[in-house]
């Protein structure tokens, strides 16, 4: 059988995503590794060939399945109309992290199946069944449209990631020079666990996973790692160096194994504060970069999204990695309640901490976490476009135009002009002026970002 592979692009509207950064799409590489030997299978990313008619008439697929997150629902049920339309019979199955929260997005006429869970054994599944013309009734974490199943379906469960294949990575090859985030380029992507053991109420991974933090044994990892080709691996975790004692024999096997490549992995800042010794052992295996949450700059703002972690942790995790040599890529919270000094003490905040790099994430409420729960009420818009950690989903306590105003100051001035040309000296030459360039049009079109909800609807599309 044929089989395409489809990973989405963002709305228009929307911002942040590829953008700004663009990674491997690991999920669908992962549901290709299961079905390939035995069918043709083909991965299209969308954020990078645009052509989708083409593709699919060349290529003519008897089954197509596309992931998504929340602000991608509205492109992805946009995707199957159209593939309904080249072609009727065509199976169209949804999962990823949206189907498996709220798989009732997905039920349209041109949708047949919606994957709940981890998607490698429920598809393998559906395409041995769609190959021997037998129906899709009972196969754990899918749901039949049409049947009053999508309500009662439950997620898949996830209990061994070792039992999973490798990545299928060969099938993204036309597309890998392309994937990067900032300097990292081409960047690869590595998943080693799932899940987290913490709470915070604006993330809903934990619950996906059950409250359950589940790993790969080191070696499995190591060998992994053997075959990827590019220098520079990010880990697509949901939380990295959270189990100390498995991420020090980890780099102890790379290390025995002689690989040699430059890491970019999530860590908490009180899993740092607690094992700068873990940091140091990993900055001598070639890690590079260090995505950590500090969120917040206060500690009421920290214990209401439950955080578990202090300011106190957030500046000794900084304070290790500054001197580890290792670089920070911090990442804060914006409340929509912030006022012209909330932003200001931000900023204060981001300079004392002498930082070369600092993402703002405006609080954003996803469907399926209890933050969701707390303020559907008082949502602007339940139109998903705008579900991009940019776009404000609830009233902000300035105007619009100077929430905006005060957002863009802040990414302008929260780092120093010193500590910005700093992080300019990792990348190449020639891609610094391109970079730039496209950080200007990003600015640009955040400061006006209130133009977006002149005729923003408030209910759907």
């Amino acid at each position: 059988m044929k089989i395409l592979l489809i990973e989405p692009a963002k709305a228009p509207v929307s911002m942040a995503g590829e953008d700004i950064s663009l990674f491997e799409p690991l999920a669908l590489e992962y549901i290709a590794a299961g079905v390939a030997g035995h069918h043709d299978v083909r991965i299209l990313d969308l954020r990078l060939d645009k052509n989708l008619r083409e593709a699919f008439e060349s290529f003519r697929p008897d089954v197509v399945g596309i992931t998504a997150f929340t602000v991608h629902v509205n492109g992805v049920n946009d995707l199957f109309v159209k593939l309904k339309g080249l072609n009727s019979e065509v199976l169209t199955v949804v999962g990823g992290h949206h189907a498996t929260i709220m798989p009732q997005d997905f039920v349209t006429p041109s949708v047949d199946l919606i994957v709940r869970g981890e998607g490698v054994e429920a598809f393998r599944e559906i395409v041995r069944r769609q190959e021997q013309g037998v129906g899709f009734e009972g196969i754990p974490g899918v749901a039949i449209v049409g049947t009053d199943q999508v309500s009662t379906v439950e997620p898949r469960a996830t209990t061994d990631l070792d039992a999973f294949p490798f990545p299928l990575r060969t099938l993204t090859a036309p597309y890998r020079k392309d994937y990067y985030s900032e300097w990292m380029k081409p960047l690869a992507s590595i998943r080693t666990s799932k899940g987290c053991p913490f709470r915070c109420n604006f993330c809903a991974l934990w619950k996906i996973s059950g409250g359950k933090y589940l790993t790969r044994e080191p070696e499995n990892i190591v060998a992994e790692l053997g075959r990827i080709e590019e220098e520079f691996v990010f880990f697509a975790d949901d939380e990295s160096l959270v189990d100390a004692s498995r991420m020090r024999r980890l780099a102890e096997l790379i290390k025995e194994a002689g690989i040699r490549k430059h890491y970019f992995l999530y860590g908490r800042s009180d899993t740092i504060s607690r094992n700068p010794d873990l940091l140091e052992a990993w900055r001598e295996i070639g890690l590079d970069r260090v995505f950590v949450g500090l969120e917040f700059f206060r500690e009421d703002d920290l214990e209401y999204i439950r955080k578990g972690s202090t300011v106190g942790d957030n500046e000794e995790a900084v304070r290790i990695l500054h001197d580890l040599g290792i670089d920070i890529y911090a990442s804060f919270i914006v409340r929509p309640e912030f006022d012209q000094e909330d932003f200001r003490a931000l900023k204060r905040f981001c300079r004392r901490l002498e930082l070369n790099f600092a993402s703002f994430a405006v609080l954003t409420p996803l469907p399926g976490t209890d933050l969701y729960e707390e303020v559907e009420d008082r949502l602007l818009t339940r139109n998903y476009d705008y579900f991009d950690f940019i776009h404000t989903l609830l009233p902000t306590r300035l105007p619009l135009r100077e929430f905006y105003g005060e957002y863009h100051r802040l990414y302008r001035r929260a780092v120093s002009p010193a500590k910005g040309m700093s992080l300019m000296t990792k990348f190449p030459l020639r891609q610094i002026p391109g970079t730039l360039m496209m950080w200007e049009r990003w600015l640009k079109r955040l400061k006006r970002l209130d133009r977006d909800y002149t005729e923003l609807p408030l209910q759907g599309r």
